[in-house]
């Protein structure tokens, strides 16, 4: 692979392997399980399990649960490009990748673009699951895109912590680990599920601050109506600050990795 490649080739190479991506989703639909199946199984057991003891009835559950748990959703799928990247290293896919005339960055930016297709897969997903069991959104059409543009491009930041994992790890399973063992207590520790006003002072005061409840409440803000700028402020600087760090340490890492 060339690292003298001008930046509109790098974006170039970046999208055809991105559509490489998708491609392969196409052909492996079971790919998507992950933002299909385990946000519909967490809507039906956080909304009827626990939405009588939180909000009064699951009904009056779904308009905080829907948006909220979109964020998890989208977050944990991030963690295919880790996963789907750290198995590539070990199967000799990047020697190929290095045999030919294209961006050395491109094989990281196609993997991370591709996993644009599974957070709107999962947004979509919510959202129909959420209307089939009562809940609508009160907003309009342009909200519901803002809320899918917010989520995808939280996505795409966040996505590059776990590709970060996926090259310093050498095993698959200790990257999904090691990114489950970081987003869960990030998402537990949020105001996805629970009201922040119940929590001890010390979890409220960083579930205020969380990316994870930032997220959900700019989510929530645009399709309940209510307010966004706070939230969306912060979920933006959130995103900024992790694709700042995460971005070069990712292609440091893959340099070392791929030699």
């Amino acid at each position: 692979m060339s690292g003298r490649v001008a930046p509109a080739q790098a974006v170039r190479h970046g999208l055809i392997l991105a559509g490489r991506g998708v491609r392969k989703i196409r052909r492996n639909p079971e790919h998507l399980v992950d933002v299909t199946v385990q946000p519909l199984l967490f809507l039906v057991m956080f909304g009827y399990l626990f939405g009588g003891a939180i909000a009064g009835s699951p009904a009056a559950y779904l308009p905080d649960l829907v948006p909220g748990l979109m964020v998890p959703s989208v977050l944990m799928a991030t963690l295919s490009a880790g996963v789907g990247l750290n198995s590539d290293a070990g199967s000799g896919v990047f020697d190929r990748f290095r045999s030919m005339p294209i961006a050395r960055s491109a094989p990281l930016t196609g993997v991370v673009l591709a996993g644009a297709v599974r957070y709107l897969v999962a947004v979509a997903v919510l959202l129909a699951a959420g209307a089939a069991l009562g809940y609508r959104v009160r907003t309009g059409p342009l909200e519901v895109l803002a809320a899918t543009a917010i989520l995808v491009t939280a996505g795409l930041c966040f996505c590059w912590i776990t590709v970060f994992l996926g090259m310093v790890l050498r095993d698959r399973d200790a990257v999904q680990g090691s990114a489950v063992a970081l987003f869960m207590p990030m998402v537990f520790a949020s105001s996805v599920f629970v009201p922040a006003a119940t929590m001890p002072g010390w979890l409220r005061a960083w579930s205020g601050v969380n990316p994870v409840s930032l997220l959900a409440d700019a989510v929530r803000g645009l399709l309940n109506g209510g307010p966004v700028a706070g939230p969306l402020t912060g979920a933006l600087a959130w995103s900024a600050g992790v694709l700042g760090v995460f971005f070069p340490l990712a292609i440091r890492a893959y340099h070392r990795r791929v030699g």
